[in-house]
C-alpha cells in the first residue's frame, strides 16, 4: 500500500477509483495526475491485462477485493471513500458485479448530494435488458457525468433518457506520445519481403490471441482467397490461448509459406515497423485496442458489423477510408471485404495511411481525453 503525501484541501482534488491501472491508459492517467490534485485507488487483483507502473503516480492505494469477479466481490475498504472530507469530486469506473459498489452509489445519491460522482465506462451496449438495464440507467441518471468511451453509447443512452449534458465521450487512447514520435521516424522496410519471399499483401493482426477474437476465420479466409486466386501473407503478433490451435489449422490448409506467427511483442519500435509495413488488420471478433495500435501507424482495419458486440473503439473505423465491416460470422462476406478492399485501396496506400493517421491524432489521444474532461468536471 502507497500512502497519500499531501496535506490539506486542494480546490481541485478528484478521487480517482478504478478497478486495475491498465498500461494502455498510462498517458491519460499521467495526464490526469499532472493537471489535478489526485488520490488513486486500484484494486489489487489478478489480471491478464499488463499494468502500468503506478509509481509514476503521486498518491496511489490498492484496495483488496473478495469473492468471484465473475460473479460478486467485495471491495474493502471502498465505502470509507465516501466519508473523506476532503473529497469533493469523484471520477469512478462503475462495477455491476461489485455488492460494495451499489451500496457505495446508493449512499452517495442518498446522502452526499453535494459531493460530485463522473463515471468512467462503455456505458451502453444495446444489448442490455432486465434487472441490468434498470441498475445501470438509474446509476447514469444519478451521477453527476459520465464519460462513455463511444458516440454509440451516447446515443443509445439519450435515447433511454439520460440526459445529454450529462454524457461526455471520452474515447480511448494508448501511448500516443511514444508512437507519434515512431510514426514520424519511421520508413517502408522489406520486413515482409525478406520473411515470405514475395511481394503479396500482407495482413495482420496485433494483440492477444484469445477464442473471443474468432481468428480461425482470418485462416480459414487465407486458404479460400488463395484457391480463387487471391495470395496474401498473414501475420500474427501475439499470444494467447489459441495460437496453438491456429497453428495446427495453419498447417492443415497448408498455408504455412503464408502465415508469420510472430509472437508477442512489447517493443513498440517493432510493432511499428510490422503495422506500417503491413497493408490491412484484419479483426473478425470485436476490435478493441487493435484499431488504435493499427490506426496510429496508418494501417486500416476491418472488423465485424454487429455492433452491440462490439468494443467502442471499432467508431475509428469508417468504412472506405480507415478500414471497413463485414457482416459478423460471415465467412463469405469476410472474403468479399478483404477482396473489395485489395481491389479499390491497393493503389490508394498513402490516402489510407494519412486517413489513419488523422482519425487517431483527431479523436483517440489523451490530449482529446484531457480535454473532454476538463471541460465537463466541474468544481
Amino acid at each position: 500500500m502507497v500512502k497519500s503525501t499531501k496535506q490539506g484541501t486542494s480546490t481541485h482534488k478528484i478521487c480517482v477509483i478504478y478497478n486495475t491501472a491498465p498500461r494502455y491508459r498510462e498517458a491519460v492517467f499521467r495526464a490526469i495526475d499532472k493537471e489535478y490534485d489526485c488520490d488513486w485507488y486500484f484494486g489489487k487483483t489478478k489480471s491478464d491485462i499488463k499494468e502500468m507502473d503506478t509509481s509514476l503516480l503521486k498518491n496511489v492505494t490498492y484496495y483488496k477485493t473478495y469473492g468471484n469477479p465473475q460473479k460478486w466481490y467485495w471491495k474493502r475498504n471502498y465505502l470509507r471513500l465516501l466519508f473523506r472530507r476532503d473529497y469533493k469530486n469523484y471520477l469512478i469506473l462503475p462495477e455491476t458485479r461489485s455488492i460494495s459498489d451499489w451500496i457505495f452509489f446508493i449512499l452517495a445519491y442518498t446522502f452526499f448530494r453535494k459531493k460530485h460522482f463522473y463515471l468512467w465506462t462503455h456505458g451502453w451496449y444495446g444489448k442490455e435488458s432486465g434487472y441490468e438495464a434498470k441498475m445501470k440507467l438509474w446509476l447514469y441518471r444519478n451521477a453527476s457525468g459520465t464519460f462513455v468511451y463511444g458516440d454509440r453509447a451516447k446515443m443509445l443512452l439519450i435515447e433511454q433518457g439520460i440526459p445529454q449534458e450529462k454524457l461526455f465521450v471520452i474515447h480511448n487512447s494508448l501511448d500516443y506520445d511514444i508512437q507519434k514520435v515512431l510514426r514520424e521516424n519511421i520508413k517502408t522496410s522489406s520486413i515482409y519481403n525478406d520473411h515470405f519471399q514475395n511481394s503479396s499483401p500482407t495482413i495482420i493482426f496485433i494483440g492477444r490471441l484469445t477464442k473471443v477474437k474468432k481468428l480461425d476465420m482470418i485462416v480459414d479466409a487465407l486458404a479460400r482467397l488463395r484457391n480463387k486466386g487471391e495470395k496474401y501473407n498473414m501475420v500474427f503478433v501475439g499470444d494467447g490461448s489459441e495460437s496453438d490451435n491456429l497453428k495446427v489449422k495453419v498447417k492443415s490448409l497448408d498455408l504455412n509459406d503464408q502465415v508469420w506467427f510472430y509472437g508477442a511483442s512489447y517493443d513498440e519500435k517493432t510493432n511499428a515497423e510490422l503495422i506500417y509495413n503491413a497493408d490491412l488488420c484484419v479483426s473478425p471478433g470485436n476490435v478493441g485496442l487493435t484499431a488504435m495500435h493499427a490506426l496510429i501507424f496508418g494501417c486500416p482495419v476491418i472488423t465485424h458489423n454487429c455492433f452491440e458486440w462490439q468494443m467502442p473503439e471499432y467508431e475509428a473505423i469508417h468504412a472506405g477510408e480507415t478500414g471497413d465491416f463485414f457482416k459478423m460470422d460471415d465467412i463469405d462476406d469476410l472474403i468479399a471485404t478483404i477482396s473489395k478492399w485489395f481491389a479499390v485501396k491497393s493503389d490508394k496506400r498513402e490516402e489510407v495511411r494519412n486517413a489513419c493517421f488523422k482519425e487517431i491524432d483527431t479523436n483517440w489521444n489523451p490530449y482529446y481525453q484531457m480535454d473532454i474532461i476538463k471541460k465537463n468536471i466541474k468544481f
